[in-house]
């Protein structure tokens, strides 16, 4: 075995200048590099990956060049990639410390959908030699003429927070655009850097290219375990909420946590809670502490002013989304607060590491359960925590319609041939199984728009020459397909300003069917203000200061995190063994133990089904305990089957833990077996989605990913109408003309594994086979009443929308307990 590398003098003499030593997976990246090999390194937050994945580069540019040499020129030699903007200007600043305190004299900068189109036109000139950017910049290049060049002297590509990519269509995306750059530059090697990765070799094998000299796993390099976090789960002394997603209850408690940290970040899961906890702790906020709200729908500005002022160490606490969870040193950060549950033990691993981001200094952790159910899950997620258990997305194949945008974006860079592209798209991990007559299809629709489009001039994006290669029709098609990069579509969104006319500051989005229900003179909640919604002009909410006791709170239909798998089997251990309730607070040991009384506890390998009449209606709940969008697709599938038999049902409302449904017929006496069989997954699940509208809004994303449909045109942006409109035209042409069109098919791939997590389904159905038992009760059921609770809260099936909600709280529960 050869020695391990050794650090050249300049770099031994920083280390130990600053007290420290290289770490053994720094050095181990350090020899992959030489040997020419891809490397994965996986390392506990603060255990130093970024250092560890730029060390080979700082060293071999070090060797390459002469800092005193103003003339000396430009080649890009290590291109960055990170899911975020924030971290890669973060990572920037950071980078410059080694590089400057060595004197590297090295040209580090950044390039995201922010950087001015003169600073990027400089770039492409006058390459740094480190690039720090996003995936979405990099389909950008792809699809710009002599990208090529720019990248000829390629050493090196560093990929950061790769888990949160992989599983993702921004990972099919990129995946495809590192397969281009192996094209242009064989000699880069790769790094992928993450502190949770549950499928090591899965992750490898996506970083590492399927074909050519260099198709051969990344080499896996793992870091120390690091400190064990701390993790410590609130227990209120306030009465817990059976139900809800406020936690109200708990915010008194968190803010004089906030008060005793150096800065504290505030994690929710949504945008909606965000603002709510925000405006929350800011009315408590007697002593003034600054504390900032970011998410992503505020405008950019305000997200870098936070961002800043957060770097400075000016800031108390900070509330926030998904958006301040990968990877950035924040390093005053001292405590993370969890709002609610984290959804998966990855994630809560990654945004506990944002607190006391440094060398063997152990994380810290405050769970604050909004609900009953959550202290479950939060219990849950901190053993795991403990345990090093981590979860995650399963890869998948890459979604092709994400590869019809990387065709598309071929086109508009250098013209190429069909069969060189195949093998260079298979060469892509998500698509090495990619066959070609799958890959013609999809080449087709990006040239045509396929079968059934292919008369309509607008679909003809592509042309191939007499030399057999294929370009794009022209400059406007191409320049367009630029405008239209990416593949996140979010929902049809309205700039939020603060006084009409130019002067007026944009807030940032809110998603176009909130505003639309709002009428002149409401107020609402947005970037931490109560604001009066004053009127519409063209695509701006325009909006003015006001005060209100009761503002509506803007909710989004992205960004909600699903119950995962894994912490779903442990919620439904712990659930049903007493021996393990210690650690949970009596008012949920209370609430347990009155369920065993009145019903029984679910058992963690099987179904309890429970049905109960109540208010001249008659009701089942079940507790499968797999995410709210599993139980959604559930209910869907069980209202139609209990149609069939006559049962009358007006609707279901589902949360993560538990599916309710109710109609107007006793459901005691049907045969659970053969309501719950696996088989609803076929014809039911089929007729449901024919008529469903479900399916039309994922087409319409999978038409944008592809470019069937444009949002965005030079000069001007399509309106939501407009988007909706050509979606729905296009998927009743396809549905009639060419059932098996590409589109359909990919449509039909993402309500399955995303909108209605069909696969996880039927997993739960295929393990409850057999094991499915009822409780037939006189009154509801302790465990039931946070589900029915649920119900009037948003729409629901058939008949049902009906709202229960305003008085039913005392009344449920007060009937849960009676004897």
């Amino acid at each position: 075995m050869a020695p391990p590398a050794r650090l050249p003098d300049r770099f031994e003499r920083w280390f130990a200048a600053r007290g420290w030593r290289a770490r053994d997976h720094q050095l181990e990246m350090l020899d992959a590099a030489r040997a020419g090999e891809h490397a994965l390194l996986i390392a506990p937050t603060g255990g130093g990956k970024t250092l560890g994945g730029f060390l080979p580069s700082l060293v071999d540019l070090a060797e390459m060049i002469d800092p005193e040499d103003p003339r000396r020129p430009h080649a890009l030699h290590t291109l960055y990639l990170s899911p975020l903007k924030a971290l890669s200007v973060d990572v920037a600043r950071n980078l410059m410390v080694p590089v400057e305190e060595m004197g590297l004299g090295l040209r580090i900068e950044t390039r995201t959908g922010d950087t001015p189109p003169s600073k990027k036109k400089r770039q492409r000139e006058r390459p740094p030699d480190i690039l720090l950017t996003t995936p979405e910049q990099l389909a950008l290049f792809v699809a710009s003429p002599n990208a090529s060049t720019f990248f000829a002297d390629l050493k090196r590509v560093v990929i950061d927070e790769i888990h949160a990519l992989a599983p993702q269509k921004r990972g099919d995306l990129l995946s495809l655009g590192l397969a281009t750059l192996a094209q242009w530059a064989p000699q880069a090697r790769r790094a992928g850097l993450s502190a949770t990765v549950a499928d090591e070799g899965g992750l490898a094998r996506w970083l590492a290219p399927q074909a050519g000299p260099h198709a051969k796993f990344a080499r896996l390099v793992r870091g120390g375990p690091g400190p064990r976090p701390q993790v410590e789960i609130l227990d209120s002394a306030e009465r817990i909420p059976w139900a809800g997603h406020s936690g109200r209850h708990a915010l008194a408690e968190v803010y004089e946590r906030i008060k005793g940290a150096r800065t504290a970040l505030v994690f929710v899961n949504t945008r909606a809670q965000a603002e709510f906890t925000f405006q929350e702790l800011w009315r408590m906020n007697d002593e003034g502490l600054p504390i900032a709200l970011h998410h992503g729908s505020l405008a950019p500005e305000q997200r870098r002013k936070v961002e800043a002022a957060m770097a400075a160490g000016k800031l108390k606490g900070v509330v926030c989304t998904s958006t301040l969870d990968l990877g950035i040193d924040w390093g005053d950060v001292d405590l993370v607060i969890q709002m609610g549950a984290p959804k998966g033990s990855a994630r809560l691993i990654q945004r506990l590491g944002r607190s006391n981001h440094r060398l063997d200094e152990p994380s810290k952790a405050l769970l604050a359960p909004t609900n009953r159910f959550e202290h479950l899950e939060c219990t849950a997620a901190a053993e795991a925590v403990a345990e090093n258990a981590l979860d995650g997305e399963p890869l998948k194949a890459g979604a092709l319609d994400v590869l019809a945008q990387h065709v598309m974006g071929r086109a508009c860079g250098d013209p190429f041939e069909s069969d060189a592209l195949f093998e260079e798209v298979t060469s892509a991990a998500p698509y090495a199984d990619l066959v070609r007559s799958d890959f013609d299809r999809v080449l087709d629709l990006a040239a045509t728009g396929g079968y059934a489009l292919a008369s309509y001039d607008r679909f003809r994006r592509m042309v191939r020459g007499k030399d057999g290669l294929w370009r794009a029709r022209d400059a406007r098609t191409a320049q367009r397909h630029r405008l239209n990069v990416g593949t996140i579509v979010e929902s049809d969104m309205i700039h939020v300003r603060l006084g009409s006319g130019r002067a007026g500051r944009r807030l940032g989005q809110i998603e176009d069917w909130f505003i639309g229900q709002l009428t002149p003179g409401d107020t609402f909640l947005f970037a931490g203000q109560i604001l009066r919604f004053e009127g519409l002009s063209e695509t701006d909410a325009i909006v003015s200061r006001a005060s209100a006791d009761s503002p509506k709170i803007p909710s989004y239909q992205g960004g909600k995190f699903p119950l995962s798998t894994y912490l779903a089997a442990r919620v439904r251990d712990l659930a049903q063994d007493r021996s393990k309730w210690g650690a949970l607070p009596g008012q949920v040991r209370d609430w347990l133990d009155l369920q065993s009384l009145k019903s029984r506890l679910p058992g963690s390998d099987e179904l309890l089904v429970e049905t109960f009449p109540r208010a001249a209606k008659f009701y089942l709940v079940c507790y499968p305990f797999e995410g709210r969008l599993a139980h959604q697709t559930l209910g869907m599938l069980l209202t139609r089957r209990l149609e069939r038999l006559r049962m009358r049902p007006m609707g279901f409302v589902a949360n993560e833990y538990a599916l309710a449904v109710w109609g107007l017929r006793d459901l005691s006496g049907v045969d659970m077996d053969a309501l719950f069989d696996e088989d609803m997954l076929g014809d039911d699940l089929d007729a449901w989605l024919a008529e469903s509208p479900l399916m039309k809004r994922t087409f319409k994303t999978c038409a944008i990913i592809a470019g069937l449909i444009e949002r965005r045109f030079p000069g001007q942006e399509k309106t939501a109408r407009q988007v909706s409109f050509s979606a729905d035209l296009i998927y009743d042409v396809l549905r009639q003309h060419d059932a098996d069109h590409v589109l359909l098919q990919a449509a039909w791939a993402d309500a399955a594994t995303g909108l209605m997590d069909v696969r996880r389904l039927g997993q739960a159905l295929a393990r409850v086979k057999g094991r499915i038992v009822t409780e037939h009760l006189a009154r509801v059921s302790p465990l039931a009443v946070p589900v029915m609770l649920e119900i009037g809260r948003e729409p629901v099936y058939g008949e049902g929308h009906e709202s229960i909600l305003a008085d039913a709280s005392d009344d449920l529960i007060s009937e849960a307990m009676t004897p």
